[in-house]
């Protein structure tokens, strides 16, 4: 037997015990009718009450015999995740963004890092996911504004990794990437940022910006620049730390990048503002004195270190076996693709160990015996008189911008970039940067990846029940389980 409800003819609810046989449904007892929600389930728990009491037949579904059964009295919504939403607020009241005044600004910020996506994607999904609903015309025009907030942004990053991180401005890392358009129309106008240049994302067909970042030695991020695709990156050093020196009175400061960003011109102005710089060097300038010097100081002995005034400054070189061995199988490869150019076997192209015209082509074995001499070595240029180890310890730090990088384009999706406008474009940058502070440190805090973490607390959802009687909706959280909790601590929040 079963309780049914049915509509009569005065548009009541009439409850009623049924029970079925052979297809027929045969009422075993009519319990009363209803208009009032309330009267209604007042009715079905007697007639739940009376099936118990006669048959002592058990529901399979045990609410169903309380006074309140939850089948009838609520409607489940759906779920929301309203505690990662409370968890990333907080996070941003440690970096002290609300005071920025803008929650938009920030609800985009935070539905970067829980579900990256276009701001058409992530209208819906701060409706979907947190129940926050913003006009979609709204975003779009609220950009240029956001633009606005960028260095309002940079000084709470800054105050943030000085009170968090304990940084000091005594090393900087710096570098630059490339970021592509979905799109295969460059900006035509001498101002726009929109262009084709040297691509790191392998996309020379598509329109692209280059973002320098500073970040310090954890890979935390600083201070950002936007720059346009074709701007060659060794010319964007300079303006960026320039502008960081002169808005924090910087006396001391060591500027940490690869080898494409220093040049004669560069080192001059490094040194016309007393800034320090430790750069990857270049031995393509260097004479085959110079180069044999190097390789017999070293002696290919591993972790073997050097150092060799150079230029008003020094240069220092180390030995790995690992970069040997990959350095020697590179090398290989490549006299094997030139022979076999000689010998027919491929098409004829210029290759690095190939000398003369195309016809008269032969290996260029001084270049061979050059490059032989290299196998193992990396060479760094810097102005500072720390000890070599230090010197290499404090470049090989660079993999954390790297680092920041893949992180911002994998999992905050900065690439590809869908604006047009360049304080749109701006404002895209601005919001990924932000998102990638709060990531970063997540990270830094918890010990365990961005993504681990998201899932992690994701764990913990808010079911949207409505009570039918009342219309009224609540929230019922799940259980927050001990990993989340763990999370929690590290990153010093409490529930």
């Amino acid at each position: 037997m079963r309780v049914r409800t049915t509509k009569t003819g005065s548009l009541s609810t009439a409850v009623q015990v049924v029970r079925y046989e052979y297809g027929k449904t045969i009422v075993v007892k009519h319990i009363g009718s209803a208009k009032e929600p309330d009267e209604i389930l007042r009715l079905k728990k007697i007639a739940f009450d009376w099936i118990t009491n006669t048959t002592h037949q058990q529901s399979f579904f045990l609410k169903e015999s309380t006074f309140d059964p939850l089948f009838t009295k609520y409607q489940n919504l759906g779920v929301r995740h309203d505690f990662l939403y409370e968890v990333l607020t907080q996070m941003f009241l440690k970096f002290g963004f609300e005071k920025l005044a803008n929650k938009l600004l920030l609800d985009l910020v935070l539905i970067r890092i829980a579900d990256p996506s276009s701001k058409l994607r992530s209208q819906r999904l701060l409706s979907e996911l947190f129940g926050i609903s913003y006009d979609l015309t709204l975003i779009y025009r609220s950009l240029k504004s956001i633009a606005l907030l960028k260095e309002q942004v940079e000084i709470r990053l800054i105050d943030f990794a000085k009170r968090k991180l304990s940084f000091d401005f005594s090393f900087v890392l710096y570098d630059v990437t490339t970021l592509y358009f979905e799109s295969f129309k460059a900006d035509e106008e001498e101002g726009g940022l929109r262009k084709n240049g040297f691509s790191k994302d392998n996309k020379p067909e598509q329109p692209q910006i280059i973002i320098g970042l500073l970040v310090n030695e954890d890979g935390f991020p600083l201070s950002f620049s936007v720059f346009p695709g074709n701007k060659f990156e060794g010319h964007t050093l300079i303006p960026v730390l320039s502008t960081l020196q002169a808005k924090y009175q910087i006396s001391t400061l060591t500027v940490v990048a690869d080898s494409a960003m220093i040049s004669q011109e560069n080192i001059k102005s490094l040194k016309a503002a007393k800034l320090s710089f430790i750069v990857g060097a270049r031995f393509g300038y260097l004479d085959l004195a110079t180069v044999t010097t190097i390789n017999q100081k070293l002696k290919s002995t591993d972790r073997a270190t050097m150092r060799l005034p150079w230029n008003n400054g020094f240069l220092i070189c180390d030995f790995s076996s690992k970069r040997y061995t990959k350095d020697k199988s590179d090398t290989e490869k490549q006299i094997s693709k030139a022979q076999q150019v000689l010998d027919g076997k491929r098409p004829t192209k210029r290759l690095k160990f190939l000398t003369g015209e195309k016809t008269t082509q032969t290996l260029n074995q001084k270049l061979i015996e050059r490059t032989k001499l290299l196998w193992g070595i990396k060479g760094y240029f810097t102005d500072l008189s720390l000890p070599n180890e230090k010197i290499i310890d404090h470049y090989h730090n660079l993999w954390q911008v790297e680092k920041s990088f893949r992180m911002s384009k994998s999992d905050l999706l900065m690439r590809p970039i869908y604006h047009f406008k360049k304080q749109a474009i701006e404002a895209h940058i601005l919001i990924c940067v932000m998102a990638l502070a709060v990531a970063k440190f997540m990270e830094l805090k918890s010990g365990k990846s961005i993504r681990v973490i998201l899932e992690t607390l994701k764990k913990v959802t808010d079911a949207r029940v409505l009570n039918i009687a009342t219309q009224e909706e609540a929230l019922w959280r799940s259980v927050i389980p001990e990993e989340t909790r763990q999370i929690l601590e590290d990153l010093e929040l409490t529930y």
